[in-house]
């Protein structure tokens, strides 16, 4: 006959290995972030434009059930471009630090561009076509949908046990900054800092309780900790590094990242201070393929030719404004000269905004924040950013990229190009 103590083990074992298997279950699904909510998304949109046939055909059961297999085409085309939309806005990037306003913002740019995609879709192959009415249902339905699944499914990868656990390899000056320059916890909203191993014979600079000296190997150290990622933070790496120990974590599964890259990934910034030319050489940040390169142009001019068309009401006001401000003799636009990719110089367009006057000495001089040169519209335009609308011809031209680093003056590269390294 059994004790109540032989009786009660086996039903701790079970609930061990259920907690086990669930842990490991929801740890998977934030490794396999972007994948899994690129599924939910795909099945939430279908769901979405279903309901919204359903409300639209309401009383019409019998042909309702029939035209339900007839309508996954056009339920696929619809979610495909909400996925590609929500893609395109960066809602799918597995690092992204924007709070839900921005999230929400994206989200909302996202299924207006999805509701154009669908429109030209539906011209250009007429049998896809469905009512405007239940594609609005379908898009609102399919907005609420997309906010609820990533909310619920940020708070839940969010949680404190399912976060990556991160160890630092070194404890010098590089390594502090990790504590200094991201000890918020919105900083550390997709990982946790475990604990810091000193390497080699180096002033420390991480607090004691944050040490973690042991003479184990790097691999049982990281197994017992249940360590995902390995970030290498050290002062000085000639002959201080574990290689072969860095190797075994590597093959083992467990992530091995460099701290430039771990502080940009998690930071959203380059540290500059931490760069260096190797860096900068075997970084994956200069992908110029055929492909890529394409993709890139497709986006840019398409983007650019929806929002100027969206726009061009405001760009017609703002140039009466400026006409009636400063006379139909004065230019509208303003054209300064910048620095391109490879050095190439071309001229930018904008609408002006200072007086005609603002560099009568020639000498070219950054704005202040209560610039006198600029003009009365020049303020309203300046601060909602509609001065420089007319950019968008200069991304038509091939001039520049919806999405780049901002060409400056000559002026002002040569002066950068002193002060930011490898500017």
């Amino acid at each position: 006959m059994s004790t109540p103590t032989t009786a009660v083990a086996p039903r701790r074992r079970v609930a061990f290995a259920l907690w086990n298997v669930a842990f490991r279950a929801r740890r998977w699904l934030v490794r396999h972030r972007v994948a899994v909510m690129l599924t939910l998304d795909v099945a939430t949109q279908i769901a979405a434009f279903y309901l919204a046939i359903q409300l639209r055909l309401i009383g019409e059961q019998e042909y309702l059930f029939k035209a339900f297999p007839v309508l996954l085409p056009h339920a696929l085309l619809f979610a495909g471009a909400v996925v590609l939309s929500l893609a395109a806005v960066g809602l799918y990037h597995p690092y992204s630090r924007d709070r839900w306003i921005g999230r929400i913002a994206r989200t909302l740019i996202a299924f207006v561009l999805a509701g154009v995609i669908c429109v030209v879709a539906y011209y250009a192959y007429p049998d896809a076509h469905v009512g405007r009415g239940m594609l609005a249902l379908a898009l609102g339905f399919g907005l609420v949908f997309s906010v609820t699944v990533r909310y619920s499914f940020t708070a839940m990868v969010s949680q404190e046990s399912l976060k990556r656990r991160v160890m630092v390899l070194g404890a010098g000056s590089k390594a502090s900054l990790l504590l200094t320059r991201m000890r918020r916890q919105s900083d550390q909203h997709a990982f946790k800092l475990v604990g810091f191993v000193p390497v080699g014979n180096v002033d420390e600079k991480i607090p004691e309780n944050r040490r973690l000296v042991t003479d184990a190997r790097l691999m049982q150290l990281a197994r017992s900790l249940h360590i995902d990622e390995l970030v290498i933070a050290v002062d000085d790496r000639r002959g201080g590094l574990p290689l072969e120990q860095l190797l075994e974590c590597r093959t083992a599964g467990i992530a091995v990242t460099d701290l430039p890259t771990f502080f940009e990934r998690e930071a959203g910034k380059v540290k500059l201070g931490l760069v260096d030319p190797s860096w900068l050489i075997f970084s994956d940040g200069f992908d110029q393929s055929h492909v890529r390169l394409a993709a890139k142009r497709t986006f840019d001019i398409a983007a650019a030719l929806f929002v100027g068309l969206l726009s061009s009401p405001l760009m017609l006001i703002t140039v009466l404004a400026i006409m009636l401000e400063s006379g139909r003799r004065a230019p509208v636009l303003y054209r300064q000269q910048r620095v391109g990719q490879g050095g190439h110089p071309f001229d930018v367009l904008k609408f002006r905004s200072m007086r005609t006057d603002a560099e009568k000495d020639g000498v070219a001089r950054w704005a202040t924040k209560d610039d006198d040169r600029i003009t009365r519209v020049g303020r309203v335009i300046r601060k909602l950013r509609i001065d420089e609308l007319p950019q968008l011809w200069n991304v038509l031209r091939g001039d520049m990229s919806l999405v780049g680093p901002r060409p400056e003056r000559p002026q002002f590269v040569a002066e950068l190009s002193e002060q930011i390294p490898y500017y």
